[in-house]
Parts: structure tokens; sequence; C-alpha cells
């Protein structure tokens, strides 16, 4: 990894944005990645906009190496006043942000956060949209217990 894309990732990690659950999300989603034990889960919350659904607000927690906290960081920003299927258009490099291209060792942290955005989004995922339960409250607990309206996926690791 480069100097240059470490600098970028410690500046988004200094101030991390939308870290934490969501109160009241809308749709939720989680992804695991075997391979290097990393998990993310998104929560995010939907508003009406010019008669469309927009995303209001995206937060996540995250099990994962720094470069996965800062792109999930950057991501739940990015996404903020996107359609869904706006936000399920990005590419897994445009979710990194400004922290510009990844080296390809660290391409499974945006892969991760683009796994837990289509898991809380993609249509066909209809036990996405069901708010977590309550008596979940850490990511932790979430893996656990496998509350009603989470969906947890493992990310092929030869992708």
């Amino acid at each position: 990894m480069t100097d240059d894309l470490q600098k970028r990732i410690q500046a988004a990690l200094a101030n991390p944005q939308n870290m934490g659950e969501l109160a009241g999300a809308d749709a939720v989603g989680a992804v695991g990645n075997a391979d290097c034990g990393e998990m993310l889960r998104l929560w995010v919350k939907f508003k009406e906009q010019n008669g469309k659904k927009v995303i209001d607000r995206a937060t996540f927690q995250s099990f994962g190496c720094e470069t996965a906290i800062a792109v999930a960081s950057l991501a739940t920003e990015l996404i903020r006043g996107k359609t869904p299927a706006e936000a399920l258009a990005l590419k897994t490099e445009e979710l990194a942000g400004e922290l510009g291209p990844l080296p390809p060792m660290k391409i499974h942290c945006a892969q991760l956060v683009e796994g837990a955005l289509r898991a809380a989004l993609e249509p066909q995922s209809a036990e996405n949209k069901t708010p977590a339960q309550p008596g979940a409250s850490t990511l932790l607990d979430s893996f656990s217990k496998h509350p009603e309206g989470v969906k947890l996926t493992f990310l092929d690791p030869g992708k």
C-alpha cells in the first residue's frame, strides 16, 4: 500500500462518519468474509424527496481492517440522497470515494461494503426490508443471534 493511500485512510479514520446503529432503519444488510474474518453491518433510512424514495442516512458497524472502516465511512456519505437503484449502480471502486483506487490486496474491503449495501437494498431480498430486532444491540450480537430482518452474506473469496 502506498504512503499516499495510507495517509488518506488515516484521514478518514481520524473522523469516521456514520458509525453505529441507526434507530428506526428501514433496511439492514450484513456481510462477512470468511477468509479475513471481517464483518460489516449497514443500516439504511429512506425519505421521500421529489416523489422518489431516496437514502436519507446510512450507518455502519464493522469488525474489519482500517481500510474497510474508511471505505464504509466514505460510502455512507456517498449514497446519501441517492435512490436505492442509484446506490446499487455504484461500482466497487466508486464506493472507496476519495481514497482513490485500492491496491488488489485491499479491494475486498470495498467489496465488503458493496456486499452490505446490496444485502440491504436489493429488491429480491425482501427479508432485508424489515428493521433490525431491538434486542440485537451490537454487531456481534446480531451475528450471533441472526435477528429477523438481517441477511448475512458470505462473500466469494475468488471475487
